[in-house]
């Protein structure tokens, strides 16, 4: 199963490598972008490819293609035994998808962080390029790159086609972008249940308190698994025959929901 919760670990701060993989978090990110100030990319680099190297692993996120530390971050983590995925910020450029595949090592993957406008002209080939595991979602740089304005309706449209092209490309369903408020759960669940709803996977975190109420966002409700267990139960006593729950009828739609419930809540 894909990670529901990704949390974001800056790369300069390596006293919290450990914390985060411990947060409960299904997997973390150790930052060599935003988080990271200038003066200390290599340094980063560095507590990254030691954590990588020994016990640790993660994902990575490297600077953008074009800056002076991409191509040097890409090289130095490529086969790295911890490294579970390179996150590549602002991606809009399939040829450099192919290379980073190709560079890294044969279980890592590669996970575009979809940012611009010029990655939603090219999602498709993006969806498609070599070892794609799933799609992230940056909303506060795309909403810079569109000059938009608002809560999340804005938005709307561009998640939509990010579960669109995710399902039509046969990846990972999404990853949505960032809650900015740390310490209200309730906004936090709301937006990760927003997300769900329109057939997002999993939510980027940017504090461990967050990461709880994205598992509950992204769970089922004992009734719900209940009458998951209770479909299945008709079904196998109709012996294929046309059944009911609760007065409604079960045809394949019914079926197939109720055992991705079931399923889903068994690897949890």
């Amino acid at each position: 199963m894909l990670p529901r919760s990704y949390l974001f670990v800056p790369g300069n701060r390596p006293e919290r490598f450990q914390k985060a993989a411990q947060s409960g978090a299904d997997a973390i990110i150790l930052d060599l972008e935003d988080a990271v100030p200038l003066t200390e990319k290599s340094s980063a680099l560095e507590h990254i490819r030691t954590w990588l190297a020994g016990d640790g692993h993660g994902y990575v996120r490297v600077n953008a293609v074009g800056t002076e530390w991409h191509g040097e971050e890409v090289r130095a983590l490529a086969n790295l035994p911890g490294l579970l995925g390179i996150v590549i910020p602002k991606a809009e450029n399939p040829d450099v998808l192919c290379r980073i595949a190709k560079a890294i090592h044969a279980s890592a993957v590669v996970v575009p962080l979809i940012e611009t406008a010029a990655g939603f002209g090219v999602l498709s080939q993006i969806c498609s390029s070599p070892k794609v595991q799933r799609l992230m979602f940056g909303t506060l740089d795309f909403q810079v790159d569109m000059q938009m304005r608002g809560t999340g309706i804005e938005l709307l449209f561009f998640r939509s086609q990010l579960t669109l092209a995710s399902r039509l490309a046969g990846i990972g369903s999404p990853v949505d972008g960032v809650t900015t408020v740390i310490d209200d759960v309730d906004v936090v669940h709301r937006e990760t249940t927003d997300a769900r709803n329109l057939g997002f996977g999993g939510k980027l975190c940017i504090h461990p308190r967050q990461v709880a109420p994205v598992h509950d966002a992204f769970s089922y409700t004992a009734a719900e698994l209940d009458w998951a267990k209770r479909v299945m139960t008709a079904v196998e006593a109709s012996a294929g025959a046309p059944t009911t729950v609760e007065g409604k009828m079960v045809d394949a739609p019914v079926i197939q929901s109720a055992q991705h419930i079931i399923e889903r809540m068994s690897n949890v």
